[in-house]
């Protein structure tokens, strides 16, 4: 037993021994401040973290506002090119009909003209075609006109007269001459 006592006896005093106590050596202190470090910057890179998030969060708020306001405008553009395209094709089509009136009128005009005598001495069927003639506005005392057989150098006169007023009437045949002076224009009738 006694043999059992010193051994008791001795883990007894080994244990009452003071062990050194681990958070007081350098390592320890070292490892805790390296830990506290890490904590700081942990909560440092969280509060970058989540202030990166929240200016995420605004510059996808504004992006998606700009796209919408894009599109919009895109929709807005489509739009006025469409209205574009329908006012090109009705200004061709205005185009279209003003030339055909300016033909028509040009036509008339050009007949009008084919069918209007000047002052002069025409033959009727070469100079100017047969029918009846009116002047175009009244005729003054000093107008004259005649109507000739053709080649006699008005020696043959047909009809003549001075009117002196009004607006006269000639009917013109192949094979005659017409002299007018003073009277104006003539138009077909």
């Amino acid at each position: 037993m006694g043999v059992a006592g010193t051994v008791l006896l001795g883990s007894g005093v080994a244990l009452g021994t003071t062990l050194p106590d681990p958070t007081a050596s350098e390592e320890y202190i070292a490892l805790s401040s390296d830990m506290s470090d890490l904590a700081s910057e942990k909560s440092d890179l969280e509060s970058e973290k989540s202030s990166l998030e929240s200016d995420y969060s605004e510059l996808e708020d504004e992006h998606n506002t700009l796209t919408s306001e894009l599109d919009d405008r895109t929709a807005a553009l489509d739009k006025r090119d469409e209205a574009l395209k329908d006012a090109e094709g009705k200004a061709k089509l205005a185009a279209a009909a003003v030339k055909k009136r300016e033909d028509a009128v040009t036509g008339a005009e050009k007949k009008k003209a084919e069918n209007t005598i000047a002052e002069g001495q025409w033959t009727v069927g070469t100079d100017i075609a047969p029918g009846t003639y009116r002047t175009t506005d009244n005729v003054g005392s000093t107008c004259y006109w005649g109507i000739y057989a053709s080649g006699t150098n008005g020696d043959d006169i047909i009809a003549n007269d001075i009117p002196g007023g009004g607006r006269p009437t000639v009917t013109l045949s192949v094979g005659q001459d017409f002299s007018t002076l003073r009277c104006g224009s003539w138009q077909k009738q």
